[in-house]
């Protein structure tokens, strides 16, 4: 357990003006709003605040920051109020605590407008004062540590969390102590049966490594004495997580995992760094291709280093990392390294609001995404995506996240040049606009003026700036067309029905319709006319004389049986009978639906409806990526029918060792959970695994889920997924 003394060693060792009185004020002020609280360890509650506020010092922040990790919970937790803890601890601290209780309180409907609206928030603290993102990270670190008394699956869900979003950003923000313990967590939880298999592999070899380590220790450092370069060698074992996550991208066994040793070498200064270099590779051969300097180049969070790696003794891989003491610094700490704040606490100053301009760059690009799914695919390819370097015509550098393409760096030197953009040329050969930028690249973009965005383009960039914008010109074309469809259609209804319309547009009666019927302006009507999505007789009605009017409603209440049905009933009614799909459009049981093959929606899918002209309405699942590339304005409320209960067919790709019982093993799980195979195909991979695509039929979400926790749970089994399409 933590002891405020513990806290108070840490800050002097980083702060030689530290005011221990207001850290002991903070302390008794959690103590005293806290008692009586447990956690679900059953300890005081005070050692989560005690926990929180040692990691914040560990990472060398400021007083205020520790002081709101000693209070990040009273607002919420306690009867504490702003205007107390600002009149004991100040403003600064107040809003700290007052942006880390907004991140907490947030309740929505489904668990990705939760996950999507909580990031959405991050975002924003972040680009206001990064310390309060910051504390959330230290957080999340502690309870992540105490994660054992949570139940199984809420413990689950956090840990999914933690890995998809905290240990990114960590990493985004150059924090990676953090990063790497998340990580590590998040794998034990997530994967316990596969985390404690490399723990055995790595005892079994940690003697061994070590000397080998030691080795390499010795012989760099030697080479670096004998040159007269100041400099410190380590070297170490590569965490859990890494060596997971390196064998599940290559699809190979821990045996086959040759560089799970990392080395790193800190000099006095940036030559050095590349004098080093110079004798590592006279030393040992380099590995093509695995070489990057990001001194020359450094990443967007402003880390600096050399890596490489070689053929060691006994022709090993070893990976090499060459920075300098300072560079080390900011590798380590990250964005707590050289966050300075201006002197008392007001905020961060000028230079330290350009470095990371980025983050209100990336809040501007995703405010106004309101789709869940699709905010949260953009933010983890902006936020959390590796970067490659490419290089404009005139040399200069540009990050981009990896796996943009030619058309994701025309976007990015302005809209326009995206718009109008027909190919690229890359190193000086053409290439197409879909071709993938590998670091080094010097990319040229070939424009023409008459060159519009394609829908077809959605489907292969990459970063969220090129998808909003090539988007927004889509929909805006849609919607043009959508008016004149709308406008057409209200010029020959008016004409059947004897509506002098080019009168009422000049007396004003079309634009005082549009607005008794609840639109901004006429173009929003003819917009909804064109879409189906408002009945024409409506704004007939307005348009009337009022004695018209009158007797065309008593017409229609007479003969209201005779009646043709409306235009959207014509497009939605499935003739002669009710619909068997188990999908309710906006409260009717009568709807022409269909199932998207792209995403293949089941019970328990967030559902979302697009209105399609003649076949009624396509159910889609709402994460799916053509759902966000549609016109928002066809887009319908749908849900599913509790009455009807229906199996749907599913696809599920598996991951596994290729050895003979592991087909049976796993038609075993499906058998013994009811499920029906329709289908089966296997294929092997490279390192002794298969992937093995299954098509079953499925009842509901909850049991697709649990036979894919089941499944991942097999011995040999590396991965278990859906797959939409």
């Amino acid at each position: 357990m933590v002891r405020l003394q513990d806290i108070i060693d840490e800050m002097r060792s980083h702060h030689a003006s530290v005011n221990v009185d207001q850290i002991k004020k903070a302390y008794v002020y959690s103590a005293k709003v806290h008692q009586g609280q447990l956690r679900r360890s059953g300890e005081p509650y005070l050692v989560h605040p005690l926990g929180v506020a040692h990691i914040i010092a560990q990472l060398q922040l400021d007083e205020a920051s520790v002081v709101a990790g000693m209070l990040h919970d009273t607002l919420e937790d306690t009867l504490a109020t702003p205007q107390e803890i600002e009149e004991l601890f100040g403003p600064t601290v107040r809003q700290l605590v007052e942006g880390l209780t907004k991140l907490a309180k947030v309740s929505f409907q489904s668990g990705e407008e939760r996950e999507a609206e909580n990031v959405r928030k991050m975002l924003v603290a972040m680009a206001q004062d990064l310390r309060v993102i910051l504390v959330k990270l230290a957080d999340r670190l502690h309870n992540m540590r105490t994660l054992e008394f949570v139940e199984p699956e809420r413990r689950t869900a956090i840990s999914r969390e933690t890995l998809e979003i905290f240990a990114p950003l960590s990493n985004r923000l150059g924090i990676q102590w953090i990063r790497t313990e998340l990580e590590d967590l998040s794998f034990f939880w997530l994967h316990p049966e596969q985390f404690r298999a490399i723990d055995e592999k790595l005892q079994q070899v940690r003697q061994e490594r070590q000397r080998y380590i030691d080795e390499v220790i010795e012989l760099l450092g030697k080479a670096a004495e004998e040159n007269e370069i100041p400099a410190q060698v380590s070297g170490r074992i590569k965490h859990h997580y890494s060596i997971f996550h390196k064998m599940k991208l290559k699809a190979v066994d821990f045996d086959q995992i040759y560089d799970i040793i990392a080395f790193r070498i800190l000099t006095q200064s940036v030559g050095d760094c590349y004098r080093v270099l110079g004798l590592i590779h006279a030393m040992w051969k380099p590995v093509a291709g695995r070489f990057k300097d990001y001194i020359a180049m450094p990443k967007i969070n402003r880390y600096q280093s050399l890596h490489t790696t070689v053929l060691g003794p006994g022709n090993e891989r070893v990976e090499i990392q060459i920075r300098t003491e300072e560079m080390h610094r900011v590798a380590e700490q990250g964005v707590a390294a050289h966050w300075v704040y201006k002197e008392g606490g007001g905020g961060p100053g000028g230079k330290e609001l350009t470095q990371f301009a980025w983050l209100r760059e990336l809040l501007e690009q995703h405010k106004d995404v309101r789709d869940p799914q699709e905010f949260l695919e953009t933010v983890k390819v902006d936020l959390f995506s590796d970067e490659v370097f490419v290089f404009t015509p005139q040399g200069d550098v540009k990050a981009m996240p990896h796996g943009a393409t030619a058309l994701d760096f025309a976007y990015s030197v302005h809209s326009e040049v995206g718009h109008h953009c027909v190919g690229a040329k890359l190193n000086g050969k053409i290439a197409p606009l879909r071709q993938k930028l590998k670091n080094g690249d010097t990319v040229e973009i070939l424009t023409n003026p008459k060159q519009k965005p394609s829908k077809d383009w959605l489907g292969f960039v990459k970063t969220s700036r090129a998808k909003n914008k090539i988007r927004a010109v889509i929909r805006a074309e849609q919607r043009k067309r959508s008016e004149e469809i709308g406008r057409e259609i209200l010029e020959k209804e008016c004409k059947r029905q004897g509506v002098n319309l080019a009168r009422a547009w000049r007396a004003g009666e079309v634009t005082k319709a549009a607005q008794q019927l609840g639109f901004k302006d006429v173009e929003e009507m003819l917009i909804r006319l064109g879409y189906g999505r408002l009945a024409t007789i409506r704004v007939i009605e307005l348009l009337l004389p009022p004695d018209k009017a009158e007797e065309r409603r008593e017409a229609e209440q007479k003969n209201l049986d005779e009646q043709k049905p409306s235009r959207i009933t014509q497009i939605f009614k499935r003739p002669g009978r009710k619909s068997k799909s188990g999908i309710l459009v906006e409260g009717l049981d009568d709807v022409l639906v269909r199932f998207a093959k792209c995403c293949n929606p089941i019970p328990g899918d967030p559902l979302v409806g697009v209105i399609t002209r003649g076949r009624g309405v396509t159910i889609h699942n709402r994460g799916c990526r053509r759902v966000a590339s549609s016109d928002q304005n066809r887009l319908i409320e749908v849900k599913w029918d509790s009455d009807q209960a229906a199996v749907h067919s599913v696809s599920i790709r598996v991951l596994c060792e290729d050895r003979p019982g592991m087909l049976a093993n796993i038609s075993n799980i499906l058998s013994e959970r009811g499920i029906n195979i329709n289908q089966v195909s296997s294929r092997p991979e490279d390192g002794g695994r298969a992937t093995i695509s299954l098509r079953v039929t499925i009842l509901n979400l909850e049991q697709l889920n649990d036979v894919i926790r089941r499944l991942g749970r097999v011995k040999g089994v590396l991965d278990a997924e859906r797959v939409l399409g």
